[in-house]
């Protein structure tokens, strides 16, 4: 990925998670404001980090879907603020070519609903970022919670 980020949206039905979710979210963005914050969010990475992405999409969705909690042994769509999928690049070998991008999904409502402020919403994308393309650099949650605590 160069430093040129993208963020694009999945074709759920938006109108209708939003009407079902609606008391649960205090605060709001559409998503087109939710993608910008995402693409600040990659823009602001370390330089040496964005130079090493490569072949990686990043995704908005409302909510994982009932399938993806399931595989990943989480009940509730808000226990999931983001995903990442793919081949960690510490675990790839000579052999690694020619395959689909990783991914990276944000979950716009589960991240929404865990603010007040746009600020803090941008607060959140940001973590939620740096901890999906932790995943993607090969860190496990264990490790990515260590580094977080030591940053506090």
């Amino acid at each position: 990925m160069s430093a040129e980020f993208r963020v694009r949206s999945s074709k759920t039905q938006r109108s209708e998670l939003r009407t079902k979710y609606s008391e649960l979210i205090t605060m709001k963005l559409t998503r087109e404001e939710f993608e910008e914050l995402a693409v600040l969010a990659l823009r602001r990475l370390p330089k040496f980090f964005k130079k090493k992405m490569k072949n990686v999409d990043v995704v908005v969705e409302d909510r994982a879907s009932r399938d993806l909690l399931s595989e990943v042994g989480l009940e509730s769509p808000f226990e999931l603020l983001g995903l990442y999928q793919g081949v960690p690049l510490d675990r790839r070998g000579f052999y690694y070519g020619n395959v689909l991008p990783d991914k990276i999904t944000l979950f716009q409502i589960p991240i929404e609903s865990t603010c007040q402020t746009k600020e803090e919403i941008e607060d959140r994308v940001r973590e939620v970022v740096i901890h999906e393309v932790g995943h993607y650099f090969g860190l496990d949650d264990d490790r990515l919670r260590e580094l977080e605590n030591e940053s506090e």
